[in-house]
């Protein structure tokens, strides 16, 4: 699986493109604007698109997803069906933001935790993780050992807490229970920024590294 990642929006949120090689079918997660960038990729990589996935409702990330399936004619899948309070707040958002109008939409498809998400010969696994929003989720690719975790974690960071149904205390333990087990190894993209792996954040991260965790627990 080939992956590009597409800042998009004046946010910065990496949009990623996957690539499945062997069938040259292909997957947008967290599509939130500049449309016309994330058509040039797929044109370039002369893949078809087959699905959308969305890791959550906050603006710069699913903006654009519903003018997007609609031009290629494909279904969105995620986020967890608590994430509609999000979805129901984009018109709201936009505003907010200075964004273009955002109307709302529902995805084809809910996602809930354990779920498995399809495209070309790839699959991904579906991990709920709440804390940032109530319905977050991440995309895990065991045979590639990736993940898109959105705005759960970040290289050095871990996503804010202070927007409406934000709960640090539960993103944290989202960061412990189900993206440390993937294992140390696994690269993740997250909502902004670089690139880094579970292994160095549990070392390095000043939120959620081992030390930190153990010493908080302490005190």
């Amino acid at each position: 699986m080939k992956t590009r990642i597409i800042p998009v929006t004046p946010f910065k949120q990496n949009c990623t493109l996957l690539i499945c090689e062997a069938s040259q079918r292909a997957a947008v997660v967290d599509p939130g604007g500049d449309l016309e960038q994330i058509e040039e990729h797929i044109e370039k990589a002369g893949v078809t698109l087959e699905k959308v996935f969305l890791t959550h409702g906050h603006l710069d990330h699913c903006g654009g997803a519903q003018e997007l399936a609609h031009k290629y004619h494909v279904p969105i899948e995620g986020p967890h069906k608590e994430e509609r309070f999000w979805l129901d707040l984009l018109p709201e958002q936009s505003i907010r933001f200075g964004f273009p109008p955002a109307s709302v939409f529902m995805p084809d498809r809910w996602l809930e935790n354990g779920d498995c998400v399809h495209f070309g010969e790839e699959t991904l696994e579906v991990y709920h993780c709440p804390g940032h929003t109530p319905g977050h989720i991440i995309f895990f690719s065991r045979a590639q050992r990736l993940a898109m975790v959105g705005d759960v974690l970040f290289a050095h960071a871990i996503g804010r807490t202070d927007f409406p149904r934000g709960n640090r205390a539960q993103l944290i333990h989202s960061i412990q229970s189900q993206l440390w087990p993937l294992g140390d190894d696994v690269t993740f993209i997250p909502g902004h920024g670089r690139t880094s792996t579970f292994g160095q954040e549990r070392k390095t991260n000043p939120y959620v590294a081992d030390d930190v965790i153990s010493s908080a627990s302490v005190n």
